[in-house]
Formats: C-alpha cells, structure tokens, sequence
C-alpha cells in the first residue's frame, strides 16, 4: 500500500536542474551507430547538457560513449555535467523486472546512476529480453501492473540508480491514477507536445500536482511512424516565422519553451542543432500565441500500436482516456 498523503514524496522541481532543451536520439529505426555518438559528443561541444535514450532507441551506448569522451577532452569536467534520461521498456515493465532493468541500462551507459528514470508507456509485453517497436500483438500482455512497476521505480530511487523517476505516454487519467499510489512522485511525464497537439488537459493536471511536463516531436517528427507532417507544413507557423525572421522550428521551440515545457529536439544536423539553442533571447507576442492557440488539434503519435483485443487497450480511446 502506498503510504498516507504526508507519507509522500514529492519531487522537488527539476528546474533548473534540467536543462529546458534535450537532445533526443529516437531515430527509426531504432540502432546503435557511430554516428549517433559523434552527434551527441558534438552536442555537447556546441552546448547541449541534457540527452534523452532509451533501452528500446539502441544508443544508450551512444550517449554513454559520447558523454565520457567529452570528459576525455576536456569539454566536460565529469559525468555530473550532463542531465541523462533513460526510459524503462515495455518488455521491462513488470515489477520483479525492473530494477534488473535499470541496472542493464546503467552497464550500456557505463554510468553509476541516470538522472531520470522514466516509465516508457503504460503497457507491458510478455516476453522478456525484446526490445521491439512497434509491439507485435501477440507480445502485449493482457494488463499493465501499473503499482508493481512504480514500486520497481521507487526502489531503483531509493538505491540510488535513478535521481529521479518518471513517466511517459501518461494520459491525465493515467497519471492521477499513479499519484494516487506513489510514495516517490513521478517528476516527469514525458508526452508528445507541438502546436498541432498542445496537451491542455495533461498540461493543467501536471501544474497542479507539481509534474514537469516534457514535450517529445516539438515538430512534429514529419516521417516517422510515431509522427505528423502537420507542424512542419503548418501556413501559421510559417507566417509567424517569417515575420519574426526565425524558423518554423524556432517558433515551435520557442512556444514550448514559454509555456515551461522541457523539450526534446532531435537532429544531428549542425546548423539546425545551433538553432535549436538559438531560442532565449526573444519572445513570441501574444497575438502570435494567439494565432498558435487556435491551430487544429491532431496527434501525431496515436498509439495504435499498443492496441490490442488482447491487451488492456481494446482502442485508441482506451490508452489515451478519450483525451
């Protein structure tokens, strides 16, 4: 049983611990390579502190590699410089698992500890040892043991694997539901947010509990399967950016990040990487927020791959609470 109201730990704000912009490594299909680290170690030289994995993304190793060789050269005093997130998946996601989980985790990254340990989605697959995306139907398993998994996250906190735990994919519903149980609060939940999709609901639910939302496809993700090409195609934004002599990307970035949002951006182009970071010393007006404010709402990442007549979602509805 989770423990009374006072019993509770509430995370303290991750900010600014966390650093606002995070560089992400989600690139499908999902694989290790040497790209991937000479990315996130150029990352770091241009200024980037905080990068976002996942065992199911295949880099851990990429990050973990990166991260000591800025050490090696001097672009870093140590490992603490750097915030990482690491995510917690599916095939991992049942209670007597996931503290062995995190640990395979940690042995990828060759570091003692993550910053945040994250909850991928709130579904579970059968088979242990698979790191797939999307889930074969026959893998999803027929319910989610959504307390069980969290005990596992409160325990790789309290032995000291992850500073902070959270979540990810949580619709509002779901998350209400964790805190109702959890004796560590999830610091995060981690969810698609752009123009196109803004998260209202979610975004009001986690302000009020003292959850920091954090916003994965700020553009959309055009061309992945988990994305849309709406954002980046959007005639609004455009506008709004040629009118302010900033990108697309940097008005969608610069709206995340005036709304309080951590974003992940991910792009191992240099040019687009230094404009990511060019987002500060500017602001949008409010007409602008405005005419952001009454863009059509569609998500880009509708989640179908976890439904299944056998899984505890039987429709998209299901998963996301109607949200």
């Amino acid at each position: 049983m989770a423990g009374s109201i006072t019993d509770k730990m509430p995370a303290s704000s991750l900010l600014p611990t966390m650093p606002r912009i995070g560089m992400g490594t989600a690139a499908f299909p999902f694989t290790s390579s040497e790209e991937t680290a000479a990315a996130m170690l150029h990352a770091i030289e241009l200024g980037y502190r905080h990068f976002d994995t996942a065992r199911v993304y295949a880099t851990e190793s990429c990050v973990g590699e990166a991260v000591a060789e800025a050490v090696r050269r001097g672009l870093i005093a140590s490992r603490a410089d750097v915030f990482v997130t690491s995510k917690l998946w599916c095939s991992d996601a049942h209670g007597d698992r996931v503290v062995a989980a995190a640990r395979e985790t940690l042995a990828n990254l060759g570091m003692d500890y993550v910053d945040l340990f994250v909850v991928h989605w709130p579904a579970a697959s059968v088979s242990p040892g698979k790191y797939e995306f999307p889930l074969p139907k026959e893998e999803i398993s027929p319910s989610f043991d959504m307390e069980g998994v969290w005990r596992g996250m409160e325990e790789c906190h309290r032995l000291g694997l992850a500073r902070h735990i959270g979540v990810s994919n949580f619709s509002a519903e779901k998350l209400q539901k964790l805190l109702s149980l959890a004796v560590v609060w999830p610091a995060v939940n981690q969810v698609e947010v752009n123009p196109m999709w803004q998260q209202r609901k979610l975004r009001e639910v986690c302000r009020r509990e003292g959850v920091q939302l954090c916003g994965y496809s700020p553009l959309g993700a055009k061309g992945t399967p988990w994305g849309t090409a709406s954002v980046m195609d959007s005639g609004v934004l455009q506008e709004i950016a040629e009118a302010k002599g900033k990108t697309l990307a940097q008005i969608c970035l610069r709206w995340l990040y005036e709304l309080g949002d951590v974003l992940l951006v991910k792009t191992y182009n240099e040019n687009r990487m230094k404009e990511n970071l060019d987002i500060f010393d500017w602001e949008l007006t409010d007409e602008e927020k405005e005419k952001i404010s009454q863009l059509p709402q569609q998500r880009g990442l509708t989640g179908l791959q976890f439904v299944s007549d056998n899984g505890p979602y039987k429709c998209v509805e299901d998963l996301w609470d109607g949200a």
